[in-house]
């Protein structure tokens, strides 16, 4: 797909979601988003929830998308299938997007189906050259036939695979130089993944293409141990946010500024009150990192030419 500087501020979300911290719409407060209109920046779902042609989820989310900015997010296009895309269910998504026009649409860099099966479950990639040119193909086709650029999700992941000749980083750094397409960054699974395959978290996410940032995700894990006692985290959404976590997005937003932020929880749901505090805590590190950048910038305007 040809970017313009218009479909790459699109890719982004630039001018389109606040620099805030946003929230995963769940069916059960639906009724308390309506009738009590929280301070969210923004509401997320996930697309593969709202693909009816009519009824009360789409009466819901339209009554939200008048309210709020919205961002849809795909879990089930797999795109790194070695087969072709599912052309039925692109365009079911295209037709949802196109109707609700979120601010925002993004999805995996994973794969989830092969010939007819389908797995409940986003499954890793080797990042080497075949899986380049197939996931680019296929970004490719979901960008022409939504007319906007997507969001790739770094994914969580627990295992390696021996046929990879990048690491995820540089190999998603290319896929954003090749199709022009955005990062979603997910600060929880660089961290499940780094710790999974004993690796550094900050190293692995520096080396992500951090400034094509256009979201971050920040959720929770479940801890467990394998059969020979290693710690082994599981990307469940069913927790808090980790301080581990917390940091890493701290050290996310040192290096490019603030990014809009979702919270998400899609298991072991609390009050509303819970994930409010979350939000919260987001909302109060944007706008710490908001006027950093503005007190950097009246310095550098103050400075004499000379000086610099």
């Amino acid at each position: 797909m040809e970017l313009t500087a218009q479909h790459r501020k699109t890719a982004l979300g630039i001018g389109a979601l606040p620099m805030r911290g946003g929230l995963g719409l769940k069916a059960e407060h639906f009724a308390h988003v309506r009738d009590t209109r929280p301070d969210v920046g923004f509401f997320e779902v996930h697309a593969e929830n709202h693909l009816v042609a009519g009824g009360p989820m789409l009466r819901h989310l339209a009554a939200v998308r008048a309210d709020y900015p919205l961002t849809i997010h795909g879990v089930g296009l797999s795109i790194g299938s070695e087969a072709g895309l599912d052309e039925e269910h692109l365009k079911a998504v295209t037709a949802l997007v196109q109707r609700f026009e979120p601010a925002v649409f993004s999805e995996h860099l994973a794969w989830s189906s092969h010939n007819s099966t389908h797995f409940n479950d986003l499954l890793p990639l080797p990042y080497n050259l075949p899986t380049l040119h197939r996931v680019c193909r296929h970004i490719d086709q979901i960008q022409n036939r939504m007319g906007r650029p997507l969001l790739l999700e770094n994914p969580s992941t627990y295992l390696s695979w021996a046929a990879s000749t990048w690491s995820e980083g540089a190999f998603m750094s290319e896929v954003v130089q090749r199709t022009g397409c955005g990062l979603l960054l997910d600060v929880n699974n660089v961290y499940v993944s780094a710790i999974n395959q004993g690796a550094d978290p900050v190293a692995a996410l520096l080396e992500l293409p951090l400034r094509h940032a256009g979201q971050i995700h920040l959720a929770g894990f479940a801890e467990s141990f394998d059969s020979s006692g290693v710690r082994l985290l599981i990307d469940n959404h069913g927790a808090s946010v980790a301080s581990a976590v917390w940091a890493l997005f701290d050290t996310v937003l040192a290096r490019v500024g603030p990014v809009p932020t979702l919270l998400e929880r899609d298991q072991n749901i609390p009050a509303f009150a819970v994930l409010m505090a979350e939000v919260g805590l987001a909302d109060s590190k944007l706008a710490r990192a908001n006027r950093s950048l503005d007190a950097t910038a009246l310095i550098h305007a103050m400075t004499p030419e000379v000086v610099r």
